[in-house]
């Protein structure tokens, strides 16, 4: 086994070597041009995309080259179990993955921490392991689609599907990978035997096998559905890209602020409602939309967007570090040290990591705005102090940054929208108390926009809740409100809005397989922190759709009872794969008629072949 591995290190070491020096040469020059700890997270994933097709192109390369019948039996005919054998190649392919891809971001990483004044956080220490697991999953995937059977083995790939869509964060994110590699070495080890293109049959294995292969199945119905429509765009009849119907949450979605408006009052009863659409016509319509679907947390891997901002008065760059919980600051001219920037006269700890976003009246050349999940701080370049300037209460988060409604400066947050008199903020630095709490009239997770009028008397606010209405999480209404300057909140209209879809399009993610839309969910929310700005009151499944379900779970019974029995299965494992198609429905039996081939029939053999046999 030793041998083996020593072997198959020297087979690619010039390799591994040569594309470790292009890689390290790529990481010093970006690395020099910018900071690549604090980059957008497109950037991130466009590098790991680099590094998810390295190890797609190893496990194809070195597991292709052995799948040959005559390397096969050469390399299985050897004094060892084939689980040495699988460990000693895969063994050997994960050390030269480490030394091609974690050994130079590690290198960039500590010339960054000791050369240079940039901040380097143990969140930026977990990259180097990260990036090596997101190409180990690769490879493993590539390794099981060359040794499996060629009929299902490329499910190995859901599993980067499942990894990149993870909404775990920071260390979650190399646990969720972890699981991800040890289920998809699991499934190598089992296509790791002299007959590779023989079926599982004990029930671990089948297990492990099959899930994965039916999470495949289940997204490739997601793409066949895609694919309809598409043909239903070409044709020229999706509301998306012709006329929308009217009153349709697509319609709402792109109407214009005042023609919405328009539109809401229309289903208003009280006697204002002709004087408001006057009023409505002649004013200025201010927008409001969220701006955040996520939080930037302490210790993730990425940024959602970089974490630092310039004083350009004086010439600095303030870096978020997540360790410290405060800023780092450079020279922009000369790259040294500048101090370390807190919260107040004393430099306390941010309560959690802020968002150079938003403005505020009044500030300064140099000022910036820096929003916190719950507060609100204003950096202040004369001072270099950085105050807390609007405050949240307990458990709301912020998501939008400030905007400016005529004098008033505006806040979004997960419950309300808040009204701020912005005089205030210019007169003094003091933190701002709202001069009105606006309670938001539905889930923040599927507001769309609000669009407000100033009247002589407050304001009339119309507020659209259809972000998710396309995909069935919550159903699109529309409630216009007259928020009096008192605080007084009077309801002027409820509007519910047209589904646009029909509804096997609208669920079709759920309808396709019950038990697959809930393990894909459970997957990709595994680990993961709560997410206040994604939540909503998901609506009930239709009764019409249970029956489609139920439908499609019963035709799969039937279909795994007769497919069962021509492929030669026991009876245990007949009833079993018939429970389990009437549970997971379509992919279910699909993934059964993937992984068993038709037992041969010798009555299927011509007259004079068959009396031989």
């Amino acid at each position: 086994m030793w041998d083996l591995f020593k072997a198959e290190l020297l087979r690619f070491r010039y390799w591994a070597i040569a594309y470790a020096l292009l890689h390290l040469a790529v990481l010093g020059f970006m690395t020099r041009v910018v900071d690549m700890a604090q980059q957008p997270l497109l950037v991130y994933r466009v590098i790991c995309c680099a590094y998810v097709v390295t190890g797609l192109l190893f496990g194809l390369f070195q597991m292709g080259g052995y799948r040959r019948p005559n390397t096969w039996l050469n390399l299985l005919h050897r004094p060892l179990p084939h689980w040495q054998v699988a460990c000693a190649l895969l063994g050997a392919a994960l050390l030269l993955l480490a030394v091609a891809i974690a050994v130079p971001i590690l290198v960039t990483a500590l010339w960054q921490e000791t050369k240079t004044a940039r901040v380097v956080d143990l969140r930026h220490w977990l990259m180097p392991l990260s990036a090596f697991l997101l190409a180990t999953c690769a490879y493993l995937a590539s390794a099981y689609a060359m040794l499996g059977r060629r009929r299902y083995s490329v499910s190995g790939l859901v599993f980067l599907v499942l990894v990149s869509a993870t909404a775990a964060s920071g260390v979650w994110v190399v646990l969720v990978q972890s699981l991800a590699i040890l289920w998809l070495a699991a499934l190598v080890l089992i296509a790791f035997k002299p007959d590779l293109s023989a079926a599982p049959r004990r029930w671990l294995p089948v297990l492990v096998t099959a899930v994965p292969l039916q999470l495949s199945i289940y997204f490739v119905l997601i793409m066949l559905c895609f694919g309809v429509e598409l043909i239903w765009i070409m044709e020229g009849s999706h509301p998306n890209n012709s006329t929308p119907p009217r009153g349709g949450f697509v319609e709402a979605n792109k109407a214009q602020g005042r023609e919405l408006m328009h539109d809401v009052l229309g289903a208003s009863e009280r006697a204002e409602a002709p004087l408001w659409r006057e009023q409505v016509a002649l004013s200025e319509v201010h927008g409001i939309a969220r701006e955040l679907g996520v939080l930037p947390t302490r210790g993730q891997l990425t940024n959602i967007m970089p974490m630092e901002f310039d004083d350009n008065e004086r010439r600095l760059r303030w870096v978020f570090s997540h360790d410290r919980m405060r800023f780092e600051g450079y020279g922009l001219a000369d790259g040294r040290a500048s101090g370390v920037l807190g919260v107040g006269a004393d430099g306390a700890a941010f309560k959690t990591p802020p968002l150079p976003r938003g403005s505020l009246p009044g500030l300064s050349a140099g000022d910036s705005v820096l929003l916190g999940s719950d507060v609100i701080y204003h950096y202040n370049s004369e001072t270099l102090q950085v105050q807390p300037r609007i405050v949240m209460s307990d458990g709301e988060v912020f998501a939008a940054g400030p905007g400016n409604v005529g004098e008033s400066i505006t806040l979004l947050s997960d419950q309300a929208l808040y009204f701020f008199d912005g005089r205030d903020a210019i007169e003094h630095d003091k933190v701002l108390a709202p001069r009105l709490r606006v309670p938001l009239p539905g889930r923040i997770g599927n507001l769309t926009r609000i669009d407000l009028i100033e009247l002589v008397d407050g304001y009339l606010m119309a507020f659209t809740f259809a972000a998710t209405a396309h995909n069935a999480k919550a159903d699109p209404f529309q409630r216009m409100l007259h928020v009096h300057d008192d605080g007084r909140i009077d309801e002027v209209a409820y509007r519910a809005l047209g589904m646009d879809y029909p509804n096997w399009h609208r669920y079709e993610l759920w309808w396709l397989s019950p038990p697959m839309f809930v393990l894909y969910n459970t997957a990709t929310r595994l680990f993961a922190d709560a997410a206040p700005l994604q939540v909503i009151d998901r609506p009930p499944v239709p009764r019409s759709m249970w029956m489609l379900a139920a439908l499609l779970s019963l035709l799969a019974m039937m279909g795994a009872a007769w497919r069962s029995g021509r492929q030669g299965l026991s009876l245990p494992a007949r009833i079993a794969w018939i429970a389990a198609c009437g549970l997971i429905g379509v992919p279910g039996l699909v993934s059964l008629w993937l992984l068993y081939p038709q037992r041969e029939q010798v009555d299927d053999l011509p007259m004079g072949l068959a009396s031989a046999a």
